[in-house]
């Protein structure tokens, strides 16, 4: 998905990496962006007429612009995220596993052309001490403290070895307004539905078409564009945002009455017709093209 997306760009869009906005100030007429090159370690001030945070869940630019208020809404579960090098052991390339208890999950997402991703899911009540030891050894001890079998073992090793991991709590992005003046906030940065929901990627790239096609409807019209693009947007993002409680029951069902739901609803989508109706739903994405947009992205 990266790279169609790096390939969709148009020539003349310029990527800095390694750089970092560390103070935004904007008036009626454009925004003054200060850039810290951290590899250069170097600050240059440049200005846009319009800045887009879309810098992930702990965005910079919306604690920049929207203040120190905290917008995140804690789930009170955790995630350990890889990408497998091969299949699982006893198991074929394309082939899933779920091993799944009340308040704790582990998959092994299966794809058609390459190896499986590995997610570890699991209910805490204190986020804070999650943190304060190395990844594996938090994930391990959700898992315990019974003795691992052969295939969690294996799951669990694979995550421990692997070269690139991820390791987060869950939380969800609420805010009364996604822009402010010539800023305007987009994807994770403004409404992280959470993975729970399956819906965080798409509902990026469509926050990001659909910005595009109103300030092509607004030429020249922030104050007008901006909040056309936000009531179009939070109907479908909060809808997302509701169904996390669904989706987190999936991946990680709290207790025994949840795992039987869970067990149920897994049926259903075996059953004909219902996986190909919900494969059906998707977004469809279309190249943009907006002059002078500073986009901050993690």
């Amino acid at each position: 998905m990266e790279r169609g997306l790096f390939s969709a760009l148009p020539a003349d869009v310029e990527i800095r990496y390694s750089t970092v906005p560390v103070r935004i100030v904007q008036n009626g007429s454009g925004v003054e962006v200060s850039l810290h090159d951290t590899a250069a370690d170097a600050v240059v001030t440049e200005r846009f007429d319009l800045v887009v945070g879309a810098d992930g869940m702990r965005s910079t630019v919306r604690g920049l612009v929207f203040g120190s208020e905290d917008y995140l809404r804690p789930l009170n579960h955790m995630v350990g995220a890889a990408l497998l090098d091969g299949p699982v052991d006893g198991f074929g390339l394309s082939d899933g596993v779920v091993l799944a208890e009340p308040g704790r999950s582990a998959w092994a997402f299966p794809f058609a052309d390459h190896a499986p991703s590995l997610l570890f899911s699991y209910r805490t009540g204190d986020v804070d001490a999650e943190f304060a030891r190395p990844p594996i050894e938090s994930i391990r001890a959700a898992f315990g403290p019974e003795p691992t079998g052969p295939l969690l073992e294996g799951l669990l090793t694979c995550y421990e070895q692997a070269s690139d991991t991820l390791f987060d709590s869950v939380k969800q992005v609420r805010m009364p307004t996604w822009h402010r003046g010539r800023v305007v906030l987009l994807g994770d940065a403004a409404w992280c539905v959470t993975l729970y929901t399956g819906m965080g990627a798409s509902s990026g790239m469509a926050g990001a078409e659909l910005l595009g096609t109103m300030l092509r409807r607004h030429p020249g019209d922030l104050p007008g564009a901006l909040p056309a693009w936000e009531a179009r947007m939070r109907p479908f993002v909060r809808a997302q945002q509701d169904g996390a409680l669904v989706g987190r029951r999936m991946f990680t069902p709290q207790d025994r009455k949840e795992l039987l739901q869970r067990a149920g609803m897994m049926r259903l989508m075996r059953a004909p017709g219902v996986g190909k109706a919900v494969s059906r739903i998707m977004l469809n994405n279309k190249n943009m093209r907006v002059k002078n947009v500073y986009v901050a992205a993690p």
